[in-house]
């Protein structure tokens, strides 16, 4: 099947530098001794200008980099499933489309259901798929039988995000333009808990043990809440622009965060921490006046961080010496997501260019 892929020769810079791109399509002959093309189901692989022989791999993806296309819309959130071996995506085009990580990178699902964008998507561990849509409603997914098992209604706005707690049974927390945040367990119609704010929320996070959840939005700041008590435990002030996306770190002990201010703060959210929460502050990065949801993430060990720019370059930072990494070229629109594999140095990305790279880095 890979003799019949288009091929995009390309290399992806560490350091960002301009790279020029040719289309060259890898034809093979079919039983009838015909010319076969390319087909559309698949991931494209792309390889870089030099020799294949000469790059050293560091994964198992079928080539060092994948380009998967099939979306028809803007694409909002890309998330690898814990064991490593499905990518889910999700679009502006109403779809949410599973992906194989490895081989030819097959589109072997589709699910549908929601009546308007799908905008953010989250695995839980149990291996359910959770997704939150500007159709107001958030949804649980089996991905075995690409049904949707239950709807999350009871918003009034867009659902901007969604998140699930890390063990036990699934909860689900989805964050809203109607300036709510609802705490649901999947057992049970109604939420749980609502946490209500005066502004829109755009992006929501579990702790750790989940006795706390975190929400931010256009007010810039980020808001801590006592899941059993309801109420506000500490505020992070810092941003100067809208929080666009938060991530908590593999330990649990720091939280990342993503602004319209080009600024991806990381805070220290233990619970014995008391004074100054903010650790560090990375920058590279861009948002523009397009004000898209770009998101941020860990990797598995936490030693890197990466984040969506609206620059169409995907950026990874090592967050002990703060040094960027990469600066990887590629999307051709702004990148709204970029994720780590959970057990193989690899990356996702995905934008409003309709595609989404997998792609392999170094140790």
């Amino acid at each position: 099947m890979a003799d019949n892929k288009r091929k995009l020769e390309a290399a992806r810079d560490r350091n960002g530098a301009a790279i020029e791109y040719k289309i060259v399509t890898k034809k093979s002959r079919g039983e009838d001794g015909a010319v076969v093309t390319a087909g559309s189901k698949g991931g494209q692989l792309i390889e870089s200008s030099g020799s294949s022989s000469t790059i050293a791999r560091t994964s198992n993806l079928q080539a060092p980099n994948m380009l998967l296309t099939g979306h028809s819309a803007a694409v909002h959130s890309a998330k690898i499933n814990h064991d490593g071996t499905t990518l889910a995506t999700c679009s502006s085009d109403k779809q949410i489309m599973l992906w194989d990580v490895y081989g030819d990178c097959t589109n072997w699902g589709v699910l549908k259901g929601h009546k308007s964008a799908v905008l953010d998507l989250e695995w839980h561990h149990d291996g359910m798929l959770m997704s939150a849509s500007a159709d107001q409603t958030g949804a649980m997914w089996d991905p075995t039988t690409c049904t949707r098992n239950r709807r999350f209604r009871g918003h009034t706005g867009v659902v901007n995000a969604v998140t699930t707690n890390r063990r036990g049974d699934a909860m689900v927390l989805t964050g809203s333009d109607d300036c709510s945040a609802k705490l649901w367990d999947v057992r049970w119609k109604d939420s749980v808990t609502d946490f209500l704010s005066d502004y829109q929320i755009t992006a929501v996070a579990f702790s750790d043990d989940s006795t706390n959840v975190f929400t931010a939005g256009i007010d810039d700041e980020i808001k801590c809440y006592d899941v059993r008590a309801n109420k506000v435990l500490y505020t992070l002030p810092g941003h100067q622009n809208t929080v666009t996306g938060l991530s908590l770190s593999p330990d649990g002990a720091f939280l990342l965060s993503n602004g319209m201010d080009n600024k991806l703060m990381c805070w220290d959210v233990r619970p014995y921490v008391q004074d100054k929460r903010l650790v560090d502050v990375f920058t590279g990065h861009s948002h523009d006046l397009q004000q898209c949801l770009l998101r941020c993430a860990w990797s598995p060990d936490g030693k890197r961080i990466a984040a969506g720019s609206s620059d169409r370059f995907v950026y990874v930072w090592d967050v002990e010496s703060k040094q960027m990494l990469y600066k990887l070229p590629g999307h051709r629109g702004a990148i709204t997501e970029v994720g780590f594999h959970p057990k193989e140095p690899i990356i996702v990305s995905c934008g409003l260019d309709k595609q989404v790279f997998l792609g392999e880095i170094k140790l």
